[in-house]
């Protein structure tokens, strides 16, 4: 039978779709480690893994003739897997994209507005006992409605985002990628990515992780912006150069910040979690019940059409 491992605990509703497989189940939070990810390639058929699970080139060539034939991603990012080093094994790789969209684009908007108004702050406030009442200039934070979001990538996610700022906000919105989109509402293309820094109120990533993408957001982008400006990362955490981020906000170049995910995750360093001005999310992108048991519905579908002899439906 073929042999499976599915390398951390997944929501109950997934495994039944596992049938037909011979199953190992690890049922841990914490990535493979090398050792583990050698005997992945080596002692099973396929293997679901995920973020943290550092498939490199190195991991590949110890193991010159793996027994794996697909690592199923459990996620739509997959810059944690060398593709290129995967694909010369004779290894498939899949994701699963779509699953993650809205959910994803539902915490960017909450960063938006928790930055925007404060609401971290806010809440820290009540919970210290300190809080003296309302008054007129209380934690006065940054009108969202009508204002400028700038997105730094306009695939799924990015639209997504853009229609919510858009329908939801009235948000003028302008974007940056590869090529200009054709998309059903008014959107401003940028090709240069510090102009469109500069004419947003808020400026999203929203684009894939890997070499082309780490450290796009840098201290010549936060130059750009405005003063009042807040950067929201859902991406990737090496998209956002973490010590130019420090030094902005900590020095006034923007007013403020909110990120999901960090350049050196699971580590937060101490001087972003000192500053008032940025809120800090545990990785909660993707995280509702609903939308993890899809995701590992997918990633099932990718192991079970492969083991069918039949195209993966979501190959990367």
């Amino acid at each position: 039978m073929t042999k499976v491992l599915i390398a951390r605990e997944l929501p109950d509703d997934v495994y039944p779709a596992l049938e037909g497989l011979d199953v190992v189940r690890r049922d841990k939070t914490s990535p493979l480690n090398g050792d583990e990810m050698r005997a992945a390639l080596r002692d099973f058929d396929g293997v679901m893994c995920t973020l943290g699970d550092q498939f490199s080139a190195a991991v590949f060539a110890d193991v010159p003739a793996p027994r794996c034939r697909i690592l199923a991603n459990f996620g739509v990012g997959y810059n944690h897997i060398d593709v290129s080093a995967a694909q010369a094994a004779g290894i498939t790789v899949t994701n699963t994209p779509g699953a993650v969209t809205d959910a994803t684009a539902d915490i960017a908007m909450t960063l938006m507005l928790m930055s925007a108004r404060r609401a971290g702050e806010g809440e820290r406030l009540v919970r210290s006992g300190a809080w003296e009442g309302w008054h007129p200039t209380q934690m006065l934070g940054l009108h969202l409605t009508g204002k400028t979001v700038g997105i730094v990538g306009m695939g799924r996610i990015g639209q997504a985002i853009a229609r919510r700022c858009h329908f939801g906000f009235g948000m003028d919105v302008h974007y940056f990628g590869r090529s200009e989109k054709s998309v059903d509402f008014d959107a401003v293309f940028h090709s240069d990515l510090k102009a469109l820094a500069g004419s947003a109120d808020v400026l999203v990533t929203a684009v894939p992780g890997g070499p082309e993408t780490r450290h796009m957001i840098n201290a010549d982008v936060f130059g750009a912006m405005k003063p009042h400006a807040r950067l929201i990362n859902i991406a990737r955490g090496d998209v956002v150069e973490q010590a130019a981020l420090i030094d902005a906000l900590t020095r006034g170049v923007i007013g403020g910040a909110g990120l999901d995910v960090y350049e050196f995750e699971p580590e937060v360093p101490q001087a972003l979690r000192d500053l008032d001005n940025i809120v800090l999310l545990p990785h909660l992108g993707t995280a509702t019940a609903e939308v993890r048991v899809d995701m590992g519905l997918m990633a099932v579908e990718n192991l079970q059409a492969f083991f069918r002899s039949d195209p993966p439906p979501n190959p990367v």
